[in-house]
């Protein structure tokens, strides 16, 4: 807190205050995920002037010092905690982490991000937006970005939680073409349209001339009855019987 607030007139602080969050000299330990979730739970915009906000800081230590002058140490600790700035996060919200009951990032299973994820108030959650600063690391913010954001930038929100949709079954058998009967196929069907619309479209056509009474009769034309089966002569059929009694040979097809 001291090294920030006496060192106010450095260039440094002519950035962003996302940006300034990330300079070691000043914020040591501070960084990406952490800078969102300190200027998330303050409502500071990302891409405020870095001294204005450090400025209002100093201001109100001065105001509170000439009201009550006489206040300890620890006093003064007890009031940042009840009312944390953007110094006293920078000290606590990294500490939930490290000191949590049930450690957010556990050594022994690194893999497990589960109540990392779910502390988590800004960074990478759903419905935040972001942009990339000047160094082009993103940073995550809800509302304005602010008055210093680079130009030409688009704020992309996150994308909400969408409800879950239901997965195909991969033991589910799936009938696959081969690209040779496709094409078998489509010359089949495009062969067999063509002719076929054309003949009904004359056919249509010659029926709306001849009349009422003409479409009847050609209809009835139209329908034909089976052919008839050949009728086998009484002697093939005796000569089969015989030649099968006798076992002689098999009858001859017919």
């Amino acid at each position: 807190r001291e090294n920030v607030l006496k060192n106010l007139d450095d260039r440094a602080f002519d950035k962003p205050i996302c940006e300034v969050l990330l300079n070691q000299q000043y914020f040591n330990g501070i960084g990406n995920y952490l800078r969102a979730e300190i200027l998330y739970r303050l409502k500071i915009p990302p891409f405020e002037k870095a001294r204005t906000v450090l400025e209002a800081l100093k201001d109100q230590e001065q105001e509170r010092r000439k009201k009550d002058p006489s206040l300890t140490l620890s006093k003064k600790v007890k009031l940042r905690r009840e009312n944390p700035d953007l110094l006293e996060l920078c000290h606590s919200v990294p500490m939930e982490v490290i000191g949590a009951d049930k450690q957010l990032l556990d050594p022994e299973h690194p893999d497990n991000y589960a109540a990392f994820k779910n502390w988590l108030q800004c960074y990478l959650v759903p419905g935040m937006s972001s942009l990339r600063d000047r160094s082009g690391r993103t940073i995550w913010f809800q509302g304005e970005p602010g008055p210093v954001a680079p130009k030409g930038q688009r704020s992309c929100k996150m994308p909400r939680k969408k409800s879950p949709q239901l997965k195909a079954d991969p033991e589910a058998p799936s009938f696959k073409m081969s690209s040779f009967v496709a094409a078998c196929l489509k010359t089949a069907v495009q062969g067999c349209s063509g002719p076929l619309k054309s003949e009904e479209k004359e056919e249509e056509k010659e029926e709306e001339a001849d009349g009422p009474r003409k479409r009847c009769a050609r209809r009835r034309r139209k329908v034909t009855a089976a052919p008839a089966l050949p009728e086998v002569p009484v002697s093939v059929r005796r000569s089969c019987r015989t030649s099968a009694r006798r076992g002689k040979g098999a009858a001859p097809a017919l």
